[in-house]
């Protein structure tokens, strides 16, 4: 599914293109081709299409952001053979036959998950697990969550007691809500009313340990007031479309922390903190403690469809492409 324009969902067609040759250009060189069985789909895939993400790739380009398949080659050193079963981010090329991965962006599935929730895994598993980690959490204490329904929303309730958190959620629809509860959440607060009041309610007038806000926009300020002193407040992203603006005096006066993640970037500086994520992540699928939600699945031929649901936020959970059977 290549797309030509940066127009959005509408430019997304499908065609032939090369075979992928050498590396993927986050594989340090290192060759790792995958027989695509199912492609997720991310505010990644939304935000490229409109030219809009940080990292931009130029059209035509193949999209989708995340895999699920079979190793078909991989150079030696990689830790992978032909035949493994693995999953991963490579950021576009997962909608096509054959794609290439790196592996420090890689995960191995265990025979009892599917490729469909294996597509649906690993970069909002990772993103929510490092934005815990950034947080510095500590069991016992209580996370504002923002996009509850989303992919990494529903990660980060799935992680809930993997760090032992208890959750509040700010969702706009009884839907929502009802998802987020049944995906773990401790509580439920409606934009549509006074959630800040709620949430203070709540946690008996202290205020939150932590928000993790994947949306930004304007309930950014209120995040910031419903953190408890001391708190701390973690951008994952801004789906919501606007890019908040902070008054410095709030951090002041409450003593609060506000920090974002990136775990590419923090990999530059820090080396080894790719790796920390992934392999956290990995030991945790091992265990049987990770349950992606898969919110909708589509065909290949309607990968057009689901790149606009994706845009619309109408799907409670991840969107999957079904690559092939």
């Amino acid at each position: 599914m290549i797309l030509d324009r940066l127009e959005g969902p509408d430019a997304l067609r499908a065609g032939d293109v090369p075979e992928p040759t050498g590396s993927h250009e986050r594989a340090r060189g290192q060759r790792v081709l995958v027989d695509v069985r199912a492609a997720g789909l991310s505010a990644i895939d939304v935000l490229q299409s409109r030219g809009e993400y940080q990292y931009a790739t130029p059209p035509p380009y193949v999209v989708g952001s995340e895999v699920a398949g079979v190793v078909r080659e991989a150079d030696a050193g990689t830790e992978y053979m032909p035949g493994d079963r693995v999953a991963g981010i490579v950021f576009w090329g997962a909608l096509a036959e054959r794609c290439l991965i790196a592996p420090e962006y890689t995960i191995r599935l265990p025979e009892t998950m599917s490729y469909t929730e294996g597509a649906a895994l690993y970069l909002n598993y990772s993103t929510a697990w490092y934005a815990y980690h950034r947080a510095g959490v500590a069991p016992g204490q209580t996370v504002l969550l923002h996009g509850a329904a989303g992919g990494v929303g529903a990660a980060a309730l799935d992680l809930a007691e993997v760090f032992g958190v208890r959750v509040i959620v700010v969702v706009s629809t009884d839907e929502k809500a009802v998802f987020a509860e049944e995906a773990g959440a401790w509580a439920a607060v409606r934009t549509d009313e006074a959630w800040l009041d709620r949430v203070r309610e709540l946690t008996d007038g202290h205020g939150v340990d932590v928000v993790l806000d994947p949306v930004g926009g304007d309930r950014f300020t209120n995040s910031l007031r419903a953190l408890r002193i001391g708190g701390t407040i973690v951008v994952i992203g801004f789906v919501g479309g606007s890019i908040p603006q902070v008054r410095m005096n709030r951090l002041l006066l409450r003593n609060l922390t506000l920090t974002g993640i990136s775990m590419d970037t923090m990999d530059q500086e820090h080396p080894g903190t790719m790796m920390m994520v992934r392999n956290a992540v990995q030991g945790l699928l091992d265990t049987g403690r990770l349950h992606p939600h898969v919110g909708l699945k589509l065909p290949f031929e309607r990968a057009d469809e689901a790149l606009r649901r994706m845009e619309s936020a109408t799907t409670l959970g991840k969107i999957v492409v079904d690559v092939a059977a």
